[in-house]
Order: structure tokens, then sequence, then C-alpha cells
């Protein structure tokens, strides 16, 4: 459902020369952070990928939700069937 508007966003942003730059200069940015905090960077990248893992886990195993019984329906008149 949005990876159509995902990727017409993106298409949009890779457009222009600016937004190209600004992108590779933050990734060049990040890999340079990456690297001057090795052990440190590495666990918290790799803290936030099992954190989505564990996400989409808890969604899935979630228990389904069942309506209630209506107190009322065993009181339920039931209106007799005539035979022909």
């Amino acid at each position: 459902m949005f990876i159509g508007a995902i990727l017409f966003l993106l298409i949009f942003v890779m457009i222009t020369p600016q937004s190209r730059a600004f992108l590779a200069a933050l990734m060049i940015g990040l890999s340079g952070f990456m690297t001057a905090w090795a052990p440190f960077s590495y666990l918290l990248a790799l803290l936030l990928v099992a954190a989505l893992f564990v996400g989409v886990y808890v969604i899935q195993t979630w228990p389904k939700h069942v309506e209630p019984e209506n107190p009322m329906s065993k009181y339920r008149r039931e209106v007799p069937v005539e035979e022909e």
C-alpha cells in the first residue's frame, strides 16, 4: 500500500541534484560516524535491526480479539416455528 507512495516520493527526491548531494553527504557522514564509534555504533545498528524483527514478531503473535458473548442472548425468546 505504501510502497507506491514511497517510490513516487523517492523519484522526486532523487530528481534534483541538491537533494542527491545532500543524501550523499549524509551517507558519508553516517559512515564516518559508524567507523569512528565502531563497537558502539555497530551494537546500536544491531539493536535497531533486532527491534524491527521483534516488533514484527509481536504483531504476528498478538492474540486475536474475541467478541464477548452477549449475556442477554440466553434470555432471548425463541419464536415458535409454525408447521403447515
